[in-house]
């Protein structure tokens, strides 16, 4: 590591950046390919005759509409329809899932299960997940695992062997980009994370830091937990919590499904309309230049992306607050995630729609 950039995940360190700086890691992941080790994600393993009914009490999608081969990302809230995490479902065959979350989640899992035949094991130290993203993501995984990822649907699933390794290669990632996650058994990351380096010189790939992916779900208006939202698990006060409907994720919320848990509180809340909405903001850069030629200076602009609580005022008055925010260098705008009053969210107001970055061949 040139840098030595390290930080703490999950009980894990990981690279905030491989490079001294991490500007040749971002551009990778919007020109080229990043490889990302997202292996400090919690998983978990649930089997059974009812793993479909287990985790449609929990989470607020509809989980009997998850084809085997598919994922499902979701929210899951506590029965006052507060979040208290999100994640992935992936069903790799008829009775088995695997679910992935930013917190631990055992306990919770296991609570719910009671009375149901159905089997949840922990497999987050077991298993690694390595995120290759950019446009030729795909080239690469085509030259390493062979034609079938051309024909992989967004949000699917399937088998594979790279460099002699089983792997299970899923169209998903937190870039917003066109990209896949791999994931194989701990015991084989090393050899994976070689062959795909080998594999993707040729198309430019580079590793990737924190640093680098923190800009990119910047840009793809994607949520982080304990930085854009706080977990009703760990709020200190109710004002911390949030629903789905205001984290822009009511669309995750089925209304035709039967009984989970937060329905009740998550049915009322979207008859009267959420307090708040998460939205997107662009700071003006020729105001924001005012304010530095007021005192003789150049704007000056971090080039790591923040992560904390920013007054959002309209007219003098508080009416939201930020929560990250980052110099886009692709969009060559400064953005910035919010939470806002449900009446500055409104059309005509000053916020942006997320993400701010979507290209076509993300799901293409």
């Amino acid at each position: 590591m040139e840098g030595e950039a390290w930080r703490r995940w999950a009980g894990y360190a990981v690279a905030s950046a491989y490079d001294l700086v991490h500007d040749r890691e971002y551009w990778a992941i919007r020109n080229s390919a990043a490889l990302i080790d997202v292996s400090p994600l919690f998983k978990y393993l649930i089997t059974g005759p009812d793993a479909v009914r287990l985790l449609d009490r929990v989470v607020t999608r509809d989980v009997t509409k998850c084809k085997i081969h598919q994922v499902m990302y979701t929210p899951w809230c506590d029965p006052t329809g507060k979040v208290l995490d999100d994640g992935t479902i992936s069903r790799l065959d008829e009775q088995t899932f695997r679910m992935t979350s930013a917190d631990p989640n055992l306990r919770w899992l296991h609570d719910n299960a009671v009375g149901l035949q159905v089997s949840i094991e922990e497999i987050s130290d077991s298993t690694a997940a390595l995120s290759l993203q950019g446009p030729t993501s795909r080239d690469i995984l085509v030259e390493l695992a062979g034609p079938v990822i051309r024909a992989l649907k967004f949000f699917h699933l399937t088998d594979a062997t790279i460099g002699g390794v089983p792997v299970t290669i899923s169209r998903t990632g937190y870039t917003g980009d066109l990209g896949y996650e791999i994931w194989a058994r701990s015991a084989d990351a090393e050899r994976l994370w070689d062959a795909l380096i080998a594999g993707g010189t040729p198309y430019g790939i580079v590793p990737a830091g924190i640093w680098a992916l923190d800009i990119a779900r910047i840009e793809a208006g994607l949520l982080m937990i304990e930085v854009d939202y706080v977990s009703a698990r760990h709020a200190l006060i109710e004002g911390q919590k949030s629903s789905p409907f205001e984290l822009n994720l009511g669309w995750t919320v089925s209304p035709t499904k039967g009984a989970f848990i937060g329905k009740r509180a998550l049915m009322a809340e979207k008859e009267r309309g959420p307090a708040w909405q998460f939205v997107g903001l662009e700071v003006d850069w020729e105001s924001l230049e005012g304010l530095y030629a007021e005192v003789g200076l150049p704007p000056r602009l971090p080039t790591i992306a923040w992560r904390t609580s920013v007054p959002v005022s309209v007219d003098g008055r508080q009416v939201g607050y930020a929560t990250s925010g980052c110099w886009s260098p692709l969009l060559k705008k400064y953005l910035a995630l919010a939470h806002v009053e449900s009446a500055h969210a409104k059309p005509g107001t000053r916020v942006t729609a997320t993400p701010f970055f979507n290209p076509e061949r993300k799901r293409a």
